[in-house]
């Protein structure tokens, strides 16, 4: 009996027990399961480009590349040296907008940021002012890639921290830093030693269905120019390391290797003849020498001092002795929207497209477009032929202006 009784007594124990268990995960899921999750949003993953990056069945690889935004935090953020008559109204918004209305009528295939995409002091929150000021690209869906300027980090995230929230932003390609030191055996690959964050490399393919579909064709080179650094007592601009142009080196070097690999007899057609892939090389705060194209034929306008380092740490002798890079793309001299040749090399000023950032008045804002064509045999493609670009502006027609060939093959 006592048994019986005692039975009785676990079962209901043991209801009473499961009962409560129940309740209490009901409870957690249907009234507070939403506040345990990070932001109190669900969680969502990065949107891919189709990759890799490669030409399009035209023979076109289109690069819009876009020079310091310096973006604050948006509508409130009024704009900066614009004409009396366009004031009212003006600020981060118009920004955006220009982004916008390039991206509809150039049609890219991949948008280059060079820095100073935030203006580090007028942004209360650098990673919300990044999400703004990336969301014309992102809602476009086209591959894009940022490096930093001096200015990014003076807000509320360091370098490292702005890489790395750029490198997970939706069909982002940026990457914080190479993961593997080009010039280590390739058994036994090491994690490359560099200074700074945003140094790293894309390739581009052939076009869809091609027999250059799985082949690089143009290289991209993206280097972190550091921000502010004190030499010998003084305050100057950063600087390209020995470490970036060490790894910048082996890059090259690997490619030519590679290509040298790739000259099968059987494929000997004009593109395996070629001794290299071309490069471009995007990064932000100019080199010394480019003061020299003062005295020299240029195509656009030279209308401020060049604000570099002064350290010169052999960037341009590096890119010489490499042989690939056919031009260089920059920014920070929102007023210099020039090209001028270096010693075989291209050097091009992007022109500012921030209107928070200083300009002139009654000089639109603008931004840089970059287009590698490939040639074309009797029967196939054979490889990067030409490389043009031109510069669109903020007016009402969005004119196209100062149009030239930076490389061409043939000649």
């Amino acid at each position: 009996m006592e048994s019986s009784v005692r039975e009785t007594l676990n079962i209901r124990c043991t209801f009473v027990y499961l009962t409560l268990l129940f309740a209490i995960l009901y409870l957690l899921h249907t009234l507070i399961s939403h506040r345990l999750i990070l932001g109190c949003q669900s969680v969502t993953l990065k949107k891919n480009p189709p990759l890799p990056l490669r030409f399009s069945s035209d023979g076109k690889f289109k690069i819009l590349q876009v020079a310091d935004m310096h973006f604050g935090n948006g509508l409130v953020t009024r704009c900066r040296d614009v004409l009396p008559s366009e004031f009212d109204g003006c600020s981060d918004l118009n920004t955006t907008r220009f982004l916008r209305r390039l991206i509809d009528e150039e049609r890219p295939d991949f948008v280059a940021f060079t820095g100073d995409n935030i203006f580090g002091t007028s942004a209360a929150d650098a990673a919300e002012s990044l999400f703004k000021v990336f969301s014309p690209v992102m809602e476009s869906r086209l591959p894009w890639a940022a490096i930093l300027g001096n200015h990014d980090q003076e807000s509320t995230m360091t370098r490292e921290e702005l890489m790395m929230l750029i490198s997970l932003m939706d069909y982002s390609v940026s990457l914080i830093n190479p993961a593997e030191d080009p010039s280590s055996p390739a058994n036994g690959r090491m994690a490359v030693d560099i200074d700074g964050f945003g140094n790293y490399n894309l390739r581009v393919n052939g076009p869809p269905g091609s027999h250059l579909a799985n082949s690089t064709v143009l290289n991209l080179y993206f280097l972190d120019s550091g921000d502010r650094a004190t030499v010998n007592g003084f305050r100057t601009y950063g600087w390209i390391k020995e470490s970036q142009l060490r790894w910048l080196r082996g890059v090259s070097q690997g490619l030519k290797e590679q290509k040298k690999d790739s000259n099968q007899p059987a494929a000997a057609d004009l593109i395996t003849r070629r001794a290299e892939t071309p490069s471009l090389a995007f990064f932000h705060i100019p080199v010394p020498e480019i003061r020299q194209l003062y005295y020299k034929e240029i195509v656009g306008q030279f209308q401020e001092g060049v604000a570099c380092s002064a350290v010169n740490s052999g960037v341009l002798q590096t890119l010489v002795a490499m042989g690939d890079v056919k031009a260089v793309f920059i920014g920070h001299d929102h007023a210099n929207d020039f090209c001028g040749n270096l010693d075989g090399i291209w050097f091009c000023y992007g022109g500012g497209i921030g209107y928070h950032g200083y300009g002139r008045a009654g000089w639109p804002r603008r931004a840089r477009i970059i287009v590698a064509e490939l040639g074309k045999g009797e029967k196939a493609w054979i490889g990067v032929e030409r490389i043009k670009t031109w510069k669109r502006l903020d007016d009402e027609k969005m004119s196209k202006i100062d149009e030239q060939v930076l490389w061409d093959w043939n000649s």
